[in-house]
């Protein structure tokens, strides 16, 4: 009997987490379910995700320090006893325009984004050379591509993740293990929602398909890089945009 994959998602409570939760849980995977805060929605996930017949867990961690984000791995490992996926996920912004910003906003920002990232992604390694495959999907965005401002220190944390990919692919493929980026654009969550509707209506003017995105259509994009069908795609950064760009 073949062994059930296992994936550990971080930020896994806001909109996009849910769907990569929901939709790697629908395809027979086995979930590591990373938050936070939001301790009553990851339990409440727990609980969807067993429904559909599959194993989950919970565990709060800072991935923005390198030993609770170690925890966290371990925690995955002691559960389920190995990892075939890694999605980092886990995000937040602290927007405002370079005069206004202060460091603090910078750090943390980078601290969450970027730097999780690496710690996610340095204590997954040994594990994943040690089973000789893996998949590692990172959620950059549309701005790490384009820029934005007021985000500065948004669009520099997202376009760093996009240069360690690729950095990072051609460290690890000698290992079978592959490591690619998503790039949403303006996708329908609770983060997006908080813009105001003239902020809205600039960005809908600039999408061919003339429609926001929504979760799952970055969760299906997620779940495709980490299939059989993905083998051979590893450094790249896939755009999930409408045309946007």
């Amino acid at each position: 009997m073949a062994v059930k994959k296992t994936a550990l998602i971080t930020g896994a409570t806001g909109g996009l987490g849910e769907a990569l939760v929901m939709t790697f849980a629908a395809n027979g995977y086995d979930i590591v379910i990373h938050y936070n805060r939001n301790r009553e929605k990851a339990e409440s996930l727990v609980e969807q995700v067993v429904a559909l017949g599959q194993k989950a867990t919970a565990f709060q961690a800072d991935i923005g320090d390198f030993e609770e984000s170690e925890t966290l791995v371990k925690h995955a490992l002691d559960t389920f006893g190995h990892l075939d996926v890694l999605i980092n996920n886990a995000g937040i912004t602290k927007d405002t325009l370079m005069l206004r910003m202060k460091e603090a906003d910078f750090d943390a920002v980078i601290n969450t984004n970027l730097k999780g990232t690496w710690n996610m992604i340095k204590h997954v390694t040994r594990t994943m050379f040690k089973q000789k495959g893996g998949r590692i999907i990172n959620i950059s965005s549309v701005v790490g591509l384009i820029g934005n401002p007021g985000q500065a220190n948004y669009v520099a944390s997202k376009a760093g993740i996009i240069g360690m990919t690729k950095a990072l692919a051609k460290e690890y493929g000698k290992k079978a293990i592959t490591v690619n980026a998503i790039a949403p654009g303006f996708i329908n969550t609770e983060m997006t929602e908080q813009l105001g509707e003239d902020i809205k209506a600039a960005y809908l003017s600039q999408i061919p398909l003339n429609r926001f995105g929504e979760a799952n259509d970055v969760a299906g994009v997620a779940l495709f890089l980490a299939s059989q069908a993905a083998g051979y795609i590893t450094g790249q950064t896939i755009s999930v945009n409408g045309g946007m760009i």
